[in-house]
């Protein structure tokens, strides 16, 4: 397969508020869930359409295609077709949004890696799954089902279009660990509907990613790839769907600097050390199946509290980039996180990264 070199266009369709905080101005949400219940549904309508019309537009898949991006990944809402009610209000639907990125993908010769963001009642708790400290999703069959409805719909539209890359089942269904250690940073908005809300077991998460896999290939040929990923526990997959029967299967890991270890080492051997154990993981899953870095960015919280020039400040990205991506080279590719931000912490950045000359010249 064709190394991938992407990047994500989050916050588009599915929010994330520390990625565009105006959008959230007038209310006390802190996720899309809430948002959506808190602002008059005149006022939501409007707010998004105006967000939706100019946060992505055919200029922007030109601009990353002019700077070494093959592939982009476009996070999407459960409630993207607004097709039913009960899981779809008080949503805004989108789905004419994807339509336009296919077409906007043909002219400029981009792929795109359809993800799956959300559940209903969450797969996460995580702002990025749409509710704060709810996580109920995969303790139910019925929502399990709806999801799977969702990406049988996403397939029947888009499996036979040219510019699909593939398909994500879902993205970062939580593990025990993370879901422990999440409990005091997404706090929820209603602690009642978060009762009872708990880490994906995973079993469940293993039979999910079959039927998926199985949904999927009723209308997507085997050309176009299933992208599963790995719900924080990488080493769990090893030899999962070897069999003859699952083609163009890939793993997704998220792997964040900021979430690594803190320590007073040299910025370059901290690197360095950090990233063994990834490129060791890459080497071992080679047997099993490709795997691709979904979200990687140039941000590193233990080593970037410190005062640069702006000569030092390239430096230190450029640092923090080339070592990533010396690493993520072990795989199948990566996509970085995210293409643009309104405010927001720098490093997380596309395209001020490359304004600034932080990212390598194969970007640029």
């Amino acid at each position: 397969m064709e190394k991938v070199i992407g990047v994500n266009f989050g916050n588009w369709l599915v929010l994330e508020k520390w990625m565009n905080v105006a959008l959230f101005e007038g209310t006390t949400a802190e996720d899309e869930d809430e948002l959506c219940r808190q602002l008059p549904r005149e006022e939501l309508v409007s707010r998004l359409t105006q967000h939706r019309d100019t946060y992505i537009t055919k200029s922007d898949f030109e601009y990353v295609k002019a700077h070494g991006v093959n592939t982009v990944r476009i996070p999407v809402p459960h409630f993207i077709f607004g097709d039913d009610p009960k899981y779809c209000d008080p949503y805004v639907p989108c789905i004419e949004y994807l339509d336009k990125a296919f077409d906007w993908a043909d002219e400029t010769g981009l792929k795109i890696l359809i993800d799956l963001h959300t559940a209903p009642e969450s797969q996460n708790g995580f702002d990025n799954g749409g509710i704060c400290g709810v996580c109920k999703c995969f303790q139910s069959e019925e929502l399990i089902g709806r999801l799977l409805v969702v990406l049988e719909k996403l397939a029947q539209r888009y499996g036979k279009r040219e510019a699909l890359w593939g398909i994500q089942l879902i993205n970062e269904p939580i593990s025990e660990q993370m879901w422990q250690f999440i409990q005091t940073r997404y706090l929820p908005h209603d602690p009642k509907r978060a009762e009872g809300s708990d880490f994906v077991p995973l079993n469940v998460l293993r039979r999910f990613y079959k039927d998926g896999y199985e949904v999927l290939r009723r209308h997507m040929d085997e050309s176009k790839y299933v992208v599963m990923h790995d719900g924080f526990r990488f080493d769990a997959w090893t030899g999962f769907m070897k069999e003859e029967h699952y083609k163009n299967v890939i793993l997704d890991a998220h792997w964040y600097l900021g979430m690594g270890p803190g320590g007073v080492l040299d910025e370059g051997d901290y690197m360095r050390i950090i990233l063994k154990e990834d490129v060791q993981k890459l080497q071992m899953m080679r047997d099993t199946m490709p795997v691709i870095i979904g979200e990687w960015c140039l941000s590193h919280d233990t080593l970037a509290g410190r005062e640069r020039t702006a000569v030092q400040k390239e430096l230190f990205y450029r640092m923090v980039a080339d070592a990533q991506l010396s690493a993520w080279d072990e795989g199948a590719g990566y996509f970085f996180w995210s293409y643009k931000l309104i405010g927001g912490p720098e490093g997380w950045d596309f395209r001020k990264a490359i304004e600034n000359g932080w990212l390598p010249e194969i970007l640029v």
